[in-house]
């Protein structure tokens, strides 16, 4: 079975087409595990009104925030691959069933896919994301091409996994945990997942997740200052190139 971890806040606006996406998968043995994280809006009702047993509300009574709502589904999951979804991003409809096909003739601990970038609107394409074949954890480091909607675990090689408590960033730093033990990620290059992106300008957004990879390096990998200016140029460089690619731009301040 595969368990699929959806942390909501205040998810009103699309967590009816995520929610759509994984039950239109042809793949059809899963748990959809949805964490509502102290919302003020619909989001409760919407997903209420959803009468498939495969779905599960839990309704958190304190706010954990995105790593500790992931934390508490992984932990009510009964699957042995653990996948993840935002309330606001998609999936293709062979996702599941393909991405879980791989891994079994990989033999891999942790996949992830290509995907694409869709406008707020969820209207139009305006981007993709490639990824390569097999990431390595310096791989990683210092290029963080793996997009949290796409990854799928098998904890029967990886253990009980547990994303840790700080904000931003804290799905990389669990992939990196994870490779960290000599797992490879492996890749499949077919788009299989739509990222919805907000703003598309090179905001404070994208300093702040800055800041939160330099938190990995220090705090998560306990890297000397010295071992993490060696890779934090690197990573820089691919997230503008990345930003660039999906449809972004580059504001210059005058």
């Amino acid at each position: 079975m595969i368990s699929i971890i959806m942390p909501a806040h205040n998810a009103e606006a699309h967590i009816q087409a995520a929610i759509d996406s994984v039950l239109a998968q042809s793949w059809t043995d899963f748990e959809l595990l949805i964490l509502d994280d102290c919302s003020t809006d619909e989001t409760v009702a919407l997903v209420q009104a959803y009468t498939d047993p495969r779905i599960r509300l839990y309704i958190l009574e304190e706010n954990l925030g995105a790593a500790g709502t992931r934390n508490y589904g992984i932990r009510q999951a009964t699957g042995r691959y653990i996948a993840f979804l935002d309330s606001d991003d998609c999936w293709k409809p062979k996702k599941l069933e393909l991405q879980r096909a791989f891994m079994q003739e990989n033999k891999a601990a942790l996949s992830y896919t290509a995907y694409d970038v869709m406008s707020p609107d969820g209207e139009r394409i305006t981007g993709h994301v490639e990824v390569p074949e097999s990431v390595t954890y310096r791989y990683l480091l210092r290029n963080t091409i793996i997009g949290c909607l796409t990854v799928m675990i098998d904890t029967k090689q990886t253990g009980l996994v547990q994303m840790p408590i700080f904000k931003g960033a804290e799905d990389t730093a669990t992939w990196l945990s994870i490779l960290k033990k000599g797992h490879v990620a492996k890749g499949l290059t077919e788009p299989l997942a739509l990222y919805r992106k907000g703003n598309a300008s090179l905001s404070s957004n994208k300093f702040q997740m800055a800041k939160h990879i330099w938190q990995v390096y220090r705090k998560s990998q306990n890297m000397s200052v010295f071992t993490a200016l060696t890779h934090f140029p690197f990573y820089l460089w691919n997230g503008l190139v990345k930003h660039l690619r999906t449809g972004g731009s580059v504001k210059l301040v005058k």
